[in-house]
């Protein structure tokens, strides 16, 4: 089975540099900030999953109905 690992680093590359992020303006009284950062960070990651997803239903529809 073929797993895309550079997706899995890409994701977990989002949530480290999301959390530094979010942490930074934590510190700095930025709250509000920080809560929109780590939200953007989490739609960003949804997208992505959301579009592997999709590549996934795309080959079982292929495998199992033999349409190109």
């Amino acid at each position: 089975m073929n797993i895309d690992v550079n997706a899995i680093f890409q994701i977990a590359g989002i949530g480290i540099i999301v959390a530094m992020i979010h942490t930074i303006l934590k510190q700095m009284g930025k709250e509000d900030w920080a809560h929109w950062v780590t939200l953007i960070g989490f739609i960003v990651v949804l997208y992505m999953v959301a579009n592997l997803i999709n590549e996934l239903f795309q080959t079982i529809r292929n495998v199992f109905l033999f349409q190109g």
